[in-house]
């Protein structure tokens, strides 16, 4: 499981949009193997070196996305980040993408919640809310 705060969340997709409103659309998490697939607004739930969110639009020449780790998986601060990404994740590197018309109406239906839970299987990304 990776939690992340619902502002970070909205922060990121929003960063998304206007990148792309910027910089002519969204950018492929599928390395173009999937064309046209993805290519709207949410976020990129990335494996990599830790496991975090990054924004999706695409960007002007050497600019970078809006990232946020997951509590549980930062490499910096956190020794066993490795050991958590490979029990969760994977032990590969990977990107899921996590539509913004999926996630917004989630986030926006109770503001009690403070953080959003991402629970990954073989085959799907379950999301649900949390209070910390």
């Amino acid at each position: 499981m990776f939690t992340f705060p619902i502002p970070s969340v909205r922060t990121v997709v929003e960063r998304g949009k206007s990148d792309a409103a910027a910089n002519g659309g969204f950018r492929n998490p599928y390395y173009g193997l999937k064309p046209g697939e993805g290519e709207k607004p949410g976020l990129w739930l990335v494996g990599d070196t830790g496991v975090y969110i990054m924004s999706n639009g695409k960007l002007s020449d050497g600019a970078r996305p809006l990232v946020v780790y997951s509590e549980e998986c930062h490499p910096v601060g956190n020794p066993d980040w490795f050991d958590y990404k490979r029990r969760h994740f994977g032990g590969d590197d990977g990107i899921e993408f996590i539509e913004a018309e999926r996630l917004i109406p989630l986030i926006n239906r109770d503001f009690r919640y403070t953080h959003l839970r991402l629970q990954l299987s073989d085959k799907e990304i379950s999301l649900s809310l949390i209070v910390r």
